[in-house]
């Protein structure tokens, strides 16, 4: 991985063929024309527990053109650190029902969550939508 700078606050990542382009945000003195590090983290959170949910339902022949992740973060002011996420596996009516404790496990393995600290919380759910 290379790290460099590209003007003002913004930071770049070649890694693999690609660029990850970073900026900070107007109010951090940055363009804001590009995330902020610290959201690319939490998005490799969400987007690492995405594509095991894909691969779950793809190898169980699960259409998954109709689900979607969320995720929310809660902060803690005290210790100024996120403390909890949430992940919500949005399903439609007619997800099997038999597979919804599978998928929350499956997604909870994502490699990402993985290498978070054992007292952040990170909380895995079924939504039906």
């Amino acid at each position: 991985m290379d790290i460099y700078f590209n003007g003002n606050k913004k930071v770049f990542a070649d890694i693999n063929g690609h660029t990850i382009k970073t900026d900070q945000s107007t109010r951090s003195g940055g363009d804001g024309e590009y995330p902020e590090p610290f959201t690319l983290f939490l998005a490799a959170l969400g987007t690492c527990a995405g594509i095991y949910v894909k691969s779950f339902c793809d190898q169980r022949g699960i259409d998954s053109s109709n689900i979607r992740l969320t995720q929310e973060q809660n902060f803690n002011p005290i210790k100024k650190i996120i403390d909890q996420i949430e992940i919500r596996i949005h399903v439609p009516v007619d997800f099997p029902e038999k597979y919804e404790s599978a998928v929350v496990n499956t997604a909870s393995l994502c490699a990402v969550k993985r290498h978070l600290r054992d007292d952040i919380e990170v909380d895995v759910k079924i939504v039906r939508s």
